[in-house]
């Protein structure tokens, strides 16, 4: 009776089997080329989602592929365990931080054995253990020593509820993302790592990071924010002040009409001290902050302002320039100050126009004259200045520098090069995250802890409350200590750091987890590992979490830890796993299993189908990898997330395709099913004998897809392509004609086929193909076994004819290797004798290929 596929029992076999044996242990061997394959670790949320299981089987695919190709491998596994849910849980839940985390480890990483992911989970390490961060405390003294840690006061999101800062990104609507509070702005002292200092080289570095996708170095090179311009300093009409603006555009200063301040600047509520519009000025700048500063930026938003009824003076044309606060300027931005220029700048067009401010046209394009009384938008092209004094005349890319130079030499300005790229603010109002290692004393003032008394431990025993606040400020036990320098009595910091922290350093120190030595890096090891060979994730961590990483990893090269220059050689941004939405009028937004026959099973109301969007919980429009594990196994969901779509693009869950994957592998197993008795003591086809007909082509195919397989995954990890063309031979192996039990000569060209199958399919599917690689009477694992090479003479394909037309008409054929390169078949079409005659003497203009057709050759 044929063995039926039966994945769960399969896979548990061969999960086990993996682990006894340790296969994926990963040790420095200089013998070796190693190969660091990296997928960004995750939050322990408490289950992992499609979206991990994509990400991670990318992972695995490559990590298996490289170990097969001889590459010694490390691909470990880890958390990102500090994080503001955690302390959620705690006050929602009455359950610990560290209690919450780690039981959500626990099951995630029953989740990621139960996808059959080749970790080293030897090196496994979870980012809330005082094992790992005090190496990060031990760097932030290291920074703080160089300067590159510092304290400043600076204005912050500020949550009045949750006593917190919050990022840009957590503030919605003008509202806490966690509470819903309204969020307001306070001056607090905060913690910065001096990034600014490495500005330039993490600049220039993304030329060298040939293997990035352009989209996420556009994304980087856009948040560094190089700019070359001008400082320009216009005096105050009143006093001896004066406001500096930087701008990129100092060929337009004869143009300057009005001043524009961020209403968030401290400089506003100076300007209007003691004025009759103090009130109405305050309200404003205090509507502005509830506003989404990147929605203020956006062309669309609605251009506010208020009048400070105050003026300062253009430094070229002396007229005096009323100021403005308004909220399309940012105060993070140059220096928060802007000229503004509207006949040349759309916003400002728009800004003077609501205001009925005075224009003044200062370029003029070359085909046509302006007219402030006829223009409907600014004129922001190159041109030729005009009403610019001794400027008149010149192109205005020239007048750039001619500007800059005069601006200087009369005192009111010079040329400067500025970047959007701010200090990192590491300092958060929260408890469950790496206490900064710092000791305020009355006595002494601000003191690093000594190395010798690393780590400060985040104390477990604070009472979490629900009240607003970090609760370690409320622990006595941890807030009072004494002075290291003076021995009196003194305070600790109780802020902690920011999470990204964490994440900038752990691949790192994945190269040595257990490393308990200063710098918690032992050097030979990262020297043998890193760089990171592949590194996989979204697209959302394209800006900060890249940026930060290549900061630490700079930073810590200075301080002679690493050698490399930058973390990661390649890096694959997948795509997002995207679902329609199904609701119903009474319950809104329902889950798969909510609905049934296309109604809702609470109400029986009408399911309707929404658009694809990227899964997640509010949308309901999520699947439960341990269901698809369940009803499939682990095989059919890598299947499936592999073969959807490439890696790089969305892929769009379908049920029927999963369906179809697991329909897939049970062919692949009948197949192997039937062959089984006939092949066990054949060996594999080594091409001495010759062949003929069906069996020739069979083996053609086979070393085709060797071919095809290795050079998708290779060049371009399309494993879509390459799973496709593995079902291709599968095809081809079920339409050979059976032959007798005792044809050897057959049967080893089709043992041939199905090992190369199984063998191709191994990083994909790794539990089935294991177990078929052993019934056909293999004892070494499938893990262990070189990936294959294929034969160029076997997989050429025979000669075929190919018409060589000149102006469309046929003037001879000739016949070439079927596989031959279009280029080189084109050299071949003009090369031709009896074409020579057709073309001599005139003009070839292009060269047209039909693949395995014809060349037509176009000349006059």
């Amino acid at each position: 009776m044929e063995r039926k596929y039966t994945p769960q029992e399969i896979e548990k076999k061969w999960q086990t089997a993996w682990e006894e044996r340790g296969i994926f242990k990963a040790k420095e061997d200089p013998t070796k080329k190693k190969y660091y394959l990296l997928e960004m670790f995750p939050y322990p949320s408490g289950k992992i989602h499609i979206g991990h299981v994509r990400n991670y089987t990318i992972g695995d695919v490559v990590a298996r592929y490289k170990r097969m190709n001889g590459f010694n491998v490390l691909h470990p596994m880890g958390w990102d365990s500090f994080g503001m849910p955690a302390e959620n849980a705690a006050i929602e839940h009455g359950i610990h931080p560290a209690t919450w985390t780690n039981e959500n480890i626990a099951y995630m990483k029953k989740q990621l054995n139960e996808m059959g992911f080749s970790y080293d989970w030897e090196r496994e390490l979870s980012t809330c253990e005082p094992e790992y961060y005090r190496w990060e405390q031990l760097f932030f003294l290291w920074m703080y020593k160089k300067g590159l840690a510092y304290k400043k006061g600076s204005v912050v999101n500020w949550c009045p509820s949750c006593q917190t800062v919050l990022a840009n990104e957590q503030v919605e609507a003008g509202q806490c993302w966690r509470c819903s509070s309204e969020v307001g702005e306070k001056y607090l002292d905060q913690w910065f790592f001096r990034i600014t200092d490495y500005v330039e080289e993490l600049l220039n570095y993304c030329d060298t990071l040939t293997g990035w996708p352009e989209r996420v170095l556009t994304m980087q090179r856009n948040w560094i924010g190089k700019s070359y311009g001008c400082d320009i300093y216009f005096p105050m009409a009143d006093g001896d002040d004066m406001i500096k603006v930087f701008t990129t555009r100092q060929d337009t200063v004869y143009g300057a009409t009005f001043m524009l301040i961020a209403a968030e600047l401290p400089l506003v509520v100076e300007l209007i001290k003691g004025k009759p519009i103090e009130d109405d000025v305050r309200e404003f700048v205090e509507k502005v902050k509830k506003q989404d500063k990147l929605m203020r930026t956006s062309e669309y938003y609605e251009k506010e302002g208020i009048f400070l009824d105050a003026y300062c003076i253009n430094p070229v044309t002396k007229k005096k320039m009323p100021i403005f606060a308004t909220n399309f300027v940012i105060a993070e931005y140059g220096t928060g100050c802007v000229m503004a220029v509207p006949t040349h700048d759309q916003r400002d067009f728009e800004f003077a126009k609501k205001f009925d401010l005075p224009m003044i046209v200062v370029i003029q394009p070359h085909n046509k004259s302006l007219n402030i009384h006829t223009m409907t938008e600014a004129y922001v092209e190159e041109g030729i200045l005009v009403n610019s004094g001794q400027f008149n005349g010149m192109e205005s890319t020239k007048a750039l520098d001619a500007i800059a130079d005069y601006l200087e030499s009369i005192g009111q300005g010079k040329k400067a090069t500025q970047y959007r790229l701010r200090d990192w603010g590491i300092s958060r109002q929260r408890y469950w995250g790496a206490p900064i290692p710092v000791i305020y004393c009355d006595q002494c003032g601000t003191v690093p802890v000594p190395e010798s008394n690393l780590p400060v431990i985040l104390p477990r025993e604070v009472e979490f409350t629900g009240e607003g606040g970090s609760p370690l400020a409320r622990y006595e036990p941890f807030v009072n200590t004494t002075c290291p320098q003076c021995g009196e009595k003194a305070k600790r910091e109780t802020d902690t750091m920011d999470t990204f922290v964490e994440s900038s350093w752990y691949f790192e120190r994945f190269c040595s987890p257990h490393y308990a030595e200063t710098p918690g890096l032992d050097r030979k090891s990262v020297r043998y590992w890193m760089p990171v060979d592949q590194y996989i994730g979204g697209i959302e961590h394209a800006i900060l979490h890249l940026l930060y990483s290549r900061f630490y990893t700079k930073m810590l090269r200075d301080f002679g830890v690493l050698e490399c220059d930058e973390p990661f050689t390649n890096l694959l941004t997948q795509g997002m796993v995207c679902k329609e939405t199904m609701r119903c009028k009474a319950h809104g937004f329902l889950f798969p299993d909510e609905v049934r026959d296309g109604k809702c099973v609470h109400c029986q109301g009408q399911a309707v189908v929404g658009k694809s969007e990227k899964m997640s919980k509010s949308l309901k429009n999520v699947v439960d990898p341990d269901y698809l594990i369940k009803k499939y196994g682990a095989d059919t969901v890598r299947t499936f997330c592999l073969f959807a779509a490439p890696p790089e693009k969305d892929l769009e869950w379908s049920d029927q395709g999963v369906e179809g994957s697991f329909r897939f592998l049970n062919r692949v197993w009948r197949i192997v099913m039937d062959y089984l008795d006939d092949i066990k003591d054949v060996t594999p086809c080594d091409g001495k004998e010759p062949l003929e007909d069906d069996l020739k082509n069979l083996r053609r195919k086979t070393h085709q897809t060797i071919r095809k397989v290795t050079r998708d995954i290779e060049e371009r990890f399309h494993f879509n392509t390459a799973i496709s063309a593995v079902m291709e031979l599968v095809n081809a192996v079920y339409l050979m004609e059976r032959p007798s039990a005792g044809n050897t000569k057959a049967l080893s060209v089709i043992r041939e086929a199905i090992e190369t199958i199984i063998v191709l399919l191994a990083p994909i599917v790794p539990h089935i193909t294991e177990e078929i690689w052993t019934l056909i009477g293999h004892e070494t694992n499938l893990a262990d076994v070189p990936w294959p090479e294929f034969d160029h003479e076997v997989a050429a394909e025979e000669e075929i004819t190919i018409v060589i037309q000149v102006n469309g008409k046929v003037r001879s054929r000739m016949v070439v290797p079927a596989d031959e390169d279009g280029e080189k078949i084109k050299s071949l079409a003009l090369d031709d004798e009896k074409v020579a005659r057709f073309i001599s003497g005139k003009k070839v203009l292009r060269e047209i290929y039909v693949p395995k057709k014809l060349v037509n050759i176009v000349v006059q």
